[in-house]
């Protein structure tokens, strides 16, 4: 994928989720592939290193949506404890190792902390072939330093995803390393895209992506968590005022996406001469809250750039 100055910005929404599958029993070796898997990733098998909330999150997502049959999937976690629940929960294969699970895999999703990237990379490097594709969605880790650890022209994304990805309403940023085709990419989109929405960009924005849609709910669950607890103060049952919060911070974000307007035109159109929300928006002026949530995602973008290093 080719950088230019002017970042091309690409966004879609994932399908919404159908009935479960049948249960196929779990196999420990390379498994065949259901008929009632279509589409993109037919054929193709899945394996899912380190599947600890986010990988989890994305085989659900892959099963639920059946944009992948359960028998397509093998995944690997840190603790047979946390392996077994997931054989058990999803009914999939679970390797009792890495190099097991990467072997007879066509896509390699690495879902582990930054901290350990490199650790993993050197245990799988070995195996891994240019015919297979290598999804990162590991914060701060550039596709250049996943390549300069396999030494071979293993096509690499890189994707950031966030936690609304566990109701399939996730946000997810993806690009692409040097030797990945524009075909990897939407491989990888389209994994995501069962689980919310995507976006391709281009590198350099990665670390911005980290701040502001992966860092972004904890900082709206603070506003959603302020605006009930101002509708506690004037009287309102603290269910009801956390409910009207929530609906009214989600409606408000269907409204921006799917009019296509700028949200300074939205906001103007609630506000009426002289009323009540313009009193309400005086006090968000005066108490800083536009330049507080600006320096919460630079400060965050900052940080997402060390986390490699802890």
């Amino acid at each position: 994928m080719s950088t230019s100055s002017q970042t091309k910005v690409l966004s879609r929404v994932g399908a919404s989720a159908p009935k479960p599958l049948p249960t196929p029993k779990p196999a420990p070796t390379r498994a065949p592939v259901s008929p009632k898997s279509s589409g993109p990733l037919a054929g193709l098998h899945i394996a899912v290193i380190g599947a600890g909330k986010i990988g989890e999150t994305l085989i659900q997502g892959l099963v639920d949506s059946r944009v992948v049959h359960r028998t397509q999937l093998i995944a690997t976690t840190s603790n047979r404890d946390h392996s077994q629940a997931l054989a058990r929960k999803f009914h999939i294969r679970v390797a009792p190792a890495n190099m097991v699970a990467v072997k007879t895999a066509d896509i390699v999703l690495l879902c582990v902390k930054p901290q350990v990237m490199s650790e993993v990379l050197n245990e799988i490097r070995p195996i891994l072939e240019p015919r297979q594709l290598l999804i990162s969605v590991a914060a701060a880790v550039s596709t250049a330093y996943i390549e300069r650890i396999l030494e071979k022209p293993v096509p690499v994304v890189r994707c950031m995803p966030n936690t609304p990805c566990l109701i399939r309403a996730g946000m997810t940023g993806l690009c692409a390393g040097k030797h990945a085709t524009a075909a990897n990419v939407e491989t990888a989109r389209t994994i995501f895209d069962s689980v919310g929405r995507t976006v391709v960009l281009d590198e350099r924005h990665m670390d911005a992506v980290t701040g502001l849609s992966a860092s972004g709910p904890a900082f709206l669950y603070i506003v959603i968590e302020a605006l009930a607890e101002g509708g506690v103060k004037v009287g309102l049952p603290r269910d009801v005022a956390t409910e009207l919060a929530s609906q009214t911070m989600l409606g408000s974000a269907r409204m921006v996406l799917e009019t296509h307007e700028h949200p300074a035109k939205l906001k103007d159109a609630v506000t009426t001469p002289a009323g009540c929300t313009m009193d309400g928006i005086l006090q968000l002026e005066e108490g800083g809250l536009r330049v507080t949530l600006i320096k919460a995602i630079v400060e965050a973008t900052r940080r997402a750039t060390e986390l490699l290093h802890g």
